[in-house]
């Protein structure tokens, strides 16, 4: 569930996604922030539902490592202290990605729609 709301935050504001997305260097950030959003609330949806799985939770542990390293790896300049900060939530999106690889190997639970035999 943590995707839905980020998902949504991005889509909301995505002048904000594409400015953060362009100060990062990333190529066509309007495309960026439009496709990352739509993904972020997408598969936070399937995840939540328990859909597909553990398809969706190799994507977004993909993502989390893709996104990590690309927002926050060498990032903070020579302030100490934002450099911290961007090695903590490196560390945090792969701790996440561990996470879902965890998800990917043990499946969705009974109650989920793969459970119930309905993907």
């Amino acid at each position: 569930a943590l995707f839905v709301p980020s998902g949504f935050q991005a889509l909301s504001d995505i002048a904000g996604t594409t400015g953060y997305f362009a100060d990062l260097g990333l190529p066509l950030p309007t495309l960026a922030a439009w496709g990352t959003g739509l993904f972020e609330l997408i598969a936070g949806l399937l995840i939540l539902v328990g859909f597909q799985t553990r398809i969706i939770a190799l994507l977004l542990a993909a993502f989390c490592i893709a996104a990590g390293f690309i927002g926050h790896y060498g990032q903070g300049g020579g302030d100490a202290m934002l450099a911290f900060l961007h090695q903590q939530m490196l560390m945090k999106d792969i701790a996440i990605s561990g996470g879902f690889l965890a998800l990917a190997m043990a499946g969705a639970g009974a109650w989920s729609v793969d459970g119930r035999g309905l993907a």
